[in-house]
């Protein structure tokens, strides 16, 4: 669990330096997450459907 944390904690005060704000009303980057299902989805695979939310939340039964 510590480990996870400073990865975290290192990756908020790096994430800074590494791409500056978008600019409001400009299109999103586009990225891949590994959803639960073990399945890569990408952003591209979603421009142009309604709307796409990104939810995430610890492990059922982990502490922390």
């Amino acid at each position: 669990m510590r480990t996870f944390m400073a990865s975290l904690a290192l990756w908020f005060t790096a994430a800074p330096a590494l791409a500056a704000d978008p600019a409001v009303g400009s299109p999103a980057p586009d990225f891949a997450f590994v959803g639960s299902d073990g399945k890569t989805y990408a952003h591209s695979q979603f421009v142009g459907k309604r709307g796409v939310v990104l939810a995430w939340f610890p492990k059922a039964f982990t502490p922390g």
